[in-house]
């Protein structure tokens, strides 16, 4: 009884709360978009960092704490995402939008929602290996990007970030991974499980 208590809470939210209806429509436009194109348009992450960053400053108890949440939130998702983008894992648009999702939800939930992306994005991979039939070549992938991690931390170098392109198992519309682990973290936080 109380998960449909909780579930008639999410809708109420929802039907109140102009932002996370703006998030849920800009996420599902990236995914669709990532899926179609293998692209996010800067129009979609830039304008829905700055409509998070007004929306969340003005609607705020106070406009400093409002600022400081969406800022801290867009600040936590670009930094954990940009290493990935560095390494060649990830591509730009899906850490801006990343960014853009922290912005909406702040710091500690970004955290959140960045492991439910991965989970997310762990299990799309697993799928798509397997339908291409390539899952040795991903986990052949996923040991090498380990052991460089490792061997570059111990020497102190810096990786190189490259994939054989005969090793990868494709490309991946990442943003379709974003969208799914963050709707599972609004939808987790909502219920109280986060």
């Amino acid at each position: 009884m109380r998960e449909f208590d909780a579930f008639l809470e999410l809708l109420a939210m929802l039907a109140t709360d102009f932002r996370m209806v703006a998030l849920l429509v800009l996420l599902a436009t990236a995914a669709i978009s990532d899926f179609r194109t293998y692209r996010i348009p800067n129009w979609l992450t830039f304008g829905g960092m700055v409509f998070a960053l007004i929306y969340g400053t003005f609607a705020a108890r106070t406009p400093m704490v409002g600022a400081t949440q969406a800022l801290g939130g867009l600040g936590t998702g670009l930094l954990i995402m940009l290493p990935l983008y560095a390494l060649g894992i990830m591509g730009a648009g899906d850490v801006k939008l990343m960014a853009m999702v922290g912005a909406f939800v702040g710091p500690y939930q970004t955290l959140w929602a960045i492991l439910f992306t991965c989970i997310a994005g762990g299990a799309a991979a697993l799928i798509v290996a397997m339908h291409r039939r390539r899952l040795g070549h991903m986990l052949v992938n996923v040991k090498d990007a380990v052991n460089g991690m490792a061997m570059s931390g111990i020497a102190g170098l810096r990786p190189n970030g490259t994939i054989d392109m005969q090793q990868s198992i494709g490309k991946l519309p990442y943003g379709i991974c974003i969208c799914v682990g963050t709707i599972a973290e609004v939808l987790a936080h909502q219920l109280g499980y986060v």
